[in-house]
């Protein structure tokens, strides 16, 4: 089974930027994925295994850049002109090019992104 392992969230301020990491045990094309309290998880973007194809939701492109390290087996998520509306537990998922959670087979433990006013 695959294993993903996050890491690189905290509290930043609003137009900071941050990136995250996840370290998987496979070649998988990955996703990241973002869940704020009270609210159902939301899709951020998709990278397949080789990083030809990249897509990323309306409310982050031009924010967000998603790239990978295949040889690592490692996602990367820079997130910048951070804004508090991006405040969630970030996740990264594998085995799907995908906006639906549900098409993905594994997931992270999650990291926690708090973006200040």
């Amino acid at each position: 089974q695959v294993q993903l392992v996050e890491s690189g969230g905290g509290l930043v301020q609003a137009g900071d930027s941050l990136r995250l990491s996840c370290a998987a045990s496979g070649r998988y094309s990955m996703g990241w994925f973002r869940q704020a309290p009270g609210k159902e998880r939301e899709f951020v973007g998709a990278i397949s295994w080789t990083a030809i194809r990249i897509y990323y939701a309306e409310s982050v492109k031009g924010r967000f850049t998603i790239s990978r390290d295949t040889a690592k087996n490692t996602v990367y998520l820079q997130m910048n002109s951070l804004k508090p509306e991006d405040t969630a537990v970030y996740y990264c998922a594998a085995g799907s090019y995908s906006s639906l959670p549900h098409e993905y087979s594994y997931w992270g433990q999650g990291t926690q992104v708090t973006v200040s006013s």
